[in-house]
């Protein structure tokens, strides 16, 4: 067996099932299937039983121990060359695996990774939220699916390693957030061979609301600081950008009230003259400048916002798709820099250890 595919699961029946009827289409058919239960409370074995004729399909059941652990799992159970993992919530066109299988038979590698795109079929918000993990108006543009300057780092939603690389670096550590971009770097840091392979892509569908979306943005900027403890020289400039953006708009914030203020003062001040003191006085330069002040505030985010909206609904041929695409973008960086700034505040400032994390010897020496 050439191929395992590794999938851990926590509450996703439906998408198991997209996911394993795309498996079933593929045109490389050297492959066998290990779908890990993190100890859901919806299971998916009713959606696995109907695939067992049609693929080569194991089932495991597990406690709950996140997805690293649900991996590994499924790994230290995987017989194939390579591992390929992959998140429950995407689906695979019917190349996929021809592509990876064409790509290292041309210039094998170690390990790989390939990028993401949104489904005709997904919901507007879907389609959205995409937008914002993948646009250089983001910062998502940095993710999987763009060649870097340094080296390529391959997310766990579309990642393949090879059996003996996995084995030598134990699989994935035990880690609250971040544990897919901590793999990656032990991947580069051990010399292992690593590649994007453009043509081997999904469909990612992400979190369906912007609740969901904002919480894993958050968590992704709090493990950015885990990560930069664990592999000093990692943070880059552009893991910087959305809590730099985040202090913007705060600013922003506290420029358009204090402006708010000056117009309502100057507007009492006015209302008082005109029917009790009635005069020329400062109050409508007040209002004015107020008012002025609140303009300059309100410039750069709606300016940003139409620059989204623009972009968004030429790239996915929907202007509702652009319109939803404007508050996906800013909790996508305002998530992500808040998670971050927060992270800074108790990991390095107060050097609080991360109780998510099961070795803090690690973090804080």
């Amino acid at each position: 067996m050439k191929y395992s595919v590794i999938v851990p699961v926590f509450n996703r029946p439906d998408e198991v099932d997209e996911l394993l009827a795309s498996l079933c289409k593929q045109t490389c058919q050297d492959f066998d299937v290990h779908i890990v239960e993190d100890g859901s409370e919806t299971p998916c074995k009713a959606v696995c039983d109907r695939y067992a004729d049609h693929l080569p399909l194991h089932y495991y059941v597990k406690e709950n121990g996140g997805p690293g652990a649900a991996r590994n799992y499924g790994a230290e159970r995987a017989t194939g060359d390579y591992f390929i993992v992959l998140d429950s919530d995407v689906v695979l066109p019917v190349g996929y695996l021809a592509a990876i299988d064409e790509e290292l038979m041309q210039n094998p590698c170690d390990a790989f990774g390939g990028p993401d795109r949104a489904h005709p079929d997904f919901t507007p918000v879907q389609k959205a939220i995409s937008y914002s993990m993948t646009s250089f108006f983001t910062t998502g543009g940095i993710r999987g699916g763009k060649q870097k300057l340094d080296k390529f780092y391959p997310r766990s939603f579309n990642m393949g390693v090879s059996c003996a690389l996995w084995k030598q670096l134990g699989g994935f550590r035990a880690m609250r957030f971040g544990e897919d971009i901590d793999f990656s770097y032990r991947i580069c840091e051990a010399g292992a061979r690593c590649r994007l392979f453009p043509e081997a892509w999904v469909w990612h569908k992400r979190r369906t609301d912007f609740g969901k979306f904002y919480r894993q943005v958050r968590n992704s900027g709090t493990a950015r600081i885990n990560l930069h403890l664990l592999h000093p020289g990692s943070m880059k400039l552009v893991h910087m950008l959305p809590a730099a953006f985040t202090v913007g708009c705060w600013l922003l914030a506290i420029l358009f009230l204090f402006g708010l203020g000056m117009a309502i003062m100057g507007g009492l001040s006015v209302w008082q003259q005109q029917y009790m003191e009635p005069g020329c006085n400062m109050g409508l330069v007040v209002v004015f400048f107020g008012g002025a002040i609140m303009a300059l505030s309100l410039f750069p985010p709606l300016l940003y916002s139409l620059l989204i909206l623009v972009d968004s609904s030429v790239r996915n041929r929907s202007i509702w798709v652009g319109f939803l695409s404007v508050p996906a973008s800013f909790i996508q960086l305002l998530g992500y820099g808040t998670g971050f700034l927060s992270a800074v505040w108790k990991r390095l400032i107060l050097r609080k250890k991360d109780e998510g994390f099961d070795d803090n010897k690690k973090l804080y020496k």
